[in-house]
């Protein structure tokens, strides 16, 4: 059973539907006692750091998700999911669930692409990811695919050795961070057609090492 964590700030139907195309059985919840005891997790998320941060400490789902994530099973973050496993955003000066050291930090408004047009924010529509080191839930995608991205901030780790993939927009950002049972991802794999779907088809059978 897949757990799809419900915070108020989820593209929660979504990804059920994506799972459910899967051939998955998943729940949605925000009950930390079912979150904190699941057999494998989702975080997904739309919307803004500090309202999600908010909503998250007074369910007490901060928690929650801190101690699925020490018992070692697998857990995926999407989009905001993603961004609030860090220790803060730059988005309403958030402090977050720093469960990855790093920060979110804001796509410049000034930036440009290769032929000197100006980039719009947020980041939308689909783009590419570049793996920079291999990983089970990435298993059987082609470097051609693409990824549906919908964002004005972006994951900034700390560390190196957590940045899984990186994506090339105005500044080159990690696109998917995570380490040992925790996989996340700044695109919504749920909106990524055959590709996206892939990509939960390998996390629901994904075991950590």
């Amino acid at each position: 059973m897949i757990t799809i964590i419900d915070y108020e700030a989820g593209n929660l139907t979504s990804v059920a539907r994506a799972l459910v195309k899967t051939g998955h059985e998943c729940e949605i919840t925000g009950d930390p006692d079912r979150i904190a005891g699941a057999e494998r997790l989702i975080f997904p998320g739309v919307g803004a750091a500090g309202a999600a941060m908010a909503s998250l400490e007074r369910s007490g789902i901060d928690a929650a998700i801190a101690t699925a994530v020490g018992r070692g099973i697998p857990v995926m973050g999407i989009c905001l999911g993603t961004q609030v496993i860090l220790e803060n955003s730059s988005e309403n000066n958030a402090r977050c669930l720093g469960i990855v050291k790093g920060r979110v930090a804001p796509f410049a408004t000034d930036m440009v692409d290769s032929r000197g047009d100006r980039l719009k924010i947020p980041h939308m529509g689909w783009n590419a990811v570049a793996m920079q080191k291999s990983h089970p839930v990435f298993d059987g995608i082609d470097p051609e695919d693409r990824f549906y991205f919908v964002h004005s901030f972006y994951p900034a780790p700390a560390d190196p050795a957590t940045v899984i993939a990186t994506t090339d927009y105005g500044v080159t950002f990690a696109s998917v961070i995570g380490f040992a049972n925790l996989v996340a991802t700044q695109f919504h794999p749920e909106k990524s057609g055959r590709a996206g779907l892939h990509i939960l088809e390998n996390f629901c059978r994904w075991i950590p090492c």
